[in-house]
């Protein structure tokens, strides 16, 4: 029921999404007749913004009829005795309309080592991860002004292999807000709500995350970041989930960027140490 609810509400806030385009952005040219079939001119297109790596989603879309990959080229996850490695998984997105892209993010292969029984022994299982579709709908802000806000509904398929996730489909929907502050700093915030399958299987109970980052530029094209990142489940003993967070990113081209970061966590149900490189590109 939850899981269903999540995709009547990206369906809805799709229709809605129409709206904001009755109005053109301040200082900018009008890009609403530009669609998947009838992309936008490449004089036109905005700043490459990705959803990555920071943990706060970006609430700019893609731009109509053009196509984003951003992955992980190697991220590597510490939490205490256990260790996963997860090889390139990927956002694929593709510019529907000027402010709404679609998403798809496979978790190509994962190698998750857990400790065994035996003392000094590890058991290791790897394979596909799970499929997470999303639908991101701007409000406002995506070719001009100092604020910019988005939706974002979700939608989890578990596609994976050898028990590297639960077996439920699962959703969601995402807030993110960007705001361009003095000093050429930039603030992004991100308000989550997810419906998360209960771990017997009976039911689904919410979760809650919160993240806030701001960014600068250090020199030329290198910019960081620095992150907090919080999640809290509304499941039986569950425990705050928090972490730190700081990274760099680099544009190679107006369309490609780099990017490593590493995660650090906060409290004892946090993943310990998350380093990661990547790559984004826009074609």
């Amino acid at each position: 029921m939850a899981v269903r609810a999540c995709i009547r509400w990206g369906l809805l806030l799709a229709g809605l999404s129409f709206l904001p385009q009755l109005f053109s952005e301040t200082g900018s040219e009008d890009k609403r007749s530009y669609n998947l079939f009838h992309p936008t001119p490449e004089k036109l297109l905005r700043e490459l913004t990705t959803d990555r790596p920071d943990k706060t989603e970006s609430p700019y879309t893609v731009d109509a009829g053009h196509f984003q990959l951003e992955m992980d080229l190697l991220s590597y996850t510490r939490d205490g005795g256990g260790d996963l490695f997860a090889i390139a998984p990927t956002n694929f997105k593709v510019g529907l309309l000027n402010n709404i892209d679609l998403q798809v993010i496979a978790e190509t292969y994962n190698i998750q080592r857990t400790p065994g029984r035996a003392a000094g022994r590890h058991e290791t299982i790897s394979g596909f991860g799970d499929l997470l579709v999303r639908l991101k709908v701007n409000f406002w802000g995506n070719d001009g002004g100092k604020t910019a806000f988005g939706v974002m509904p979700f939608v989890k398929f578990p596609t994976n292999q050898h028990d590297l996730g639960n077996s439920a489909v699962e959703g969601g929907i995402i807030f993110p807000l960007a705001v361009e502050l003095p000093g050429k700093f930039d603030l992004g915030a991100m308000t989550e709500v997810d419906s998360v399958r209960n771990e017997n299987n009976s039911s689904y109970h919410a979760e809650f995350i919160n993240s806030i980052t701001v960014g600068h530029a250090i020199a030329g094209e290198l910019s960081g970041y620095v992150e907090f990142f919080s999640a809290v489940s509304t499941g039986r003993d569950a425990e705050w989930i928090g972490t730190a967070d700081l990274g760099v990113t680099y544009k190679l081209t107006p369309n490609i960027q780099l990017d490593a970061g590493l995660n650090i966590g906060l409290t004892r149900s946090a993943d310990d140490l998350n380093p990661f490189v990547g790559l984004s590109v826009r074609y």
